[in-house]
């Protein structure tokens, strides 16, 4: 799926003004010379938003780099040549790309507030969430919203399972992680927002009370969370986006 954001990268004629996002881009070369934490990212990537959403929980100070994926940046390419695509966490000036192994990196090296649980069992098991997220669930929600008619309603179905395994991670749990935010958590809160704005542009409703209680509640919790709904993206600009690829992969209704 394809990114896109506001251009970061402009040239000015004129040296006595600089853009906002001028500053922006001079800012992201000059803290990386210190050696800050930095975050390749774009205003909507929800691969992007897990790596900030942990460094977040775990109180890292970090800044962003806003990333054009139409015009990326000679820093994304310096940072991430095989993929060329966000999320980059650069840390003391050297780069760790995709958003799994990111998150990883993150727990691993600041150990405080951790994400990922200290039973090996229920390390293993938020791993496989994480796995099932990219590798089934998501595929199988995105299925459903790129298809219409008699093919939509075929792929709802292997997307309301992949739901209902989720609801059955719930049981007896406030989160996938237990009683706090963790690693699954992170992973997973695609859902809590994206999934909305699927079910608003395809008009149709996967999620429900009735259907799955324990993923409604998740969903409630985790919108509430401060640490992840003060950063989401804009829910608007969300609509917009994402109308524009439904339309270019179906076509107008």
């Amino acid at each position: 799926m394809t990114e896109t954001s506001e251009n970061i990268i402009h040239t000015h004629q004129n040296t006595s003004y600089k853009s906002p996002e001028h500053q922006s881009k001079m800012h992201c070369i000059a803290a990386m010379a210190k050696e800050e934490v930095k975050v390749f990212r774009t205003w909507s990537s929800r691969f992007a938003l897990r790596v900030i959403w942990a460094l977040k929980l775990k109180g890292i100070e970090h800044e962003y780099c806003y990333e054009d994926l139409s015009n990326k940046s000679p820093l994304l390419l310096e940072y991430n040549p095989i993929y060329k695509k966000v999320p980059v966490l650069v840390h003391n000036g050297r780069p760790i790309v995709e958003s799994i192994v990111i998150l990883e990196y993150i727990d691993e090296t600041w150990k405080e507030n951790p994400i990922l649980p200290e039973d090996p069992y229920d390390r293993a098991m938020a791993r496989f969430m994480a796995k099932f997220s990219d590798e089934k669930c998501l595929p199988a929600v995105w299925r459903a919203f790129t298809t219409q008619g008699k093919e939509r309603e075929e792929a709802i179905a292997p997307a309301l399972e992949c739901l209902k395994t989720l609801e059955e991670w719930l049981v007896g749990k406030k989160y996938f992680n237990g009683e706090t935010l963790g690693f699954a958590d992170i992973v997973l809160a695609w859902i809590a927002n994206l999934l909305g704005v699927f079910e608003e542009v395809m008009e149709v409703k996967m999620v429900t009370e009735e259907r799955f209680p324990l993923l409604c509640a998740w969903i409630e919790n985790l919108t509430n969370a401060p640490v992840i709904n003060t950063i989401w993206p804009p829910r608007d600009k969300l609509l917009a986006k994402y109308h524009a690829l439904h339309e270019a992969r179906v076509g107008p209704k």
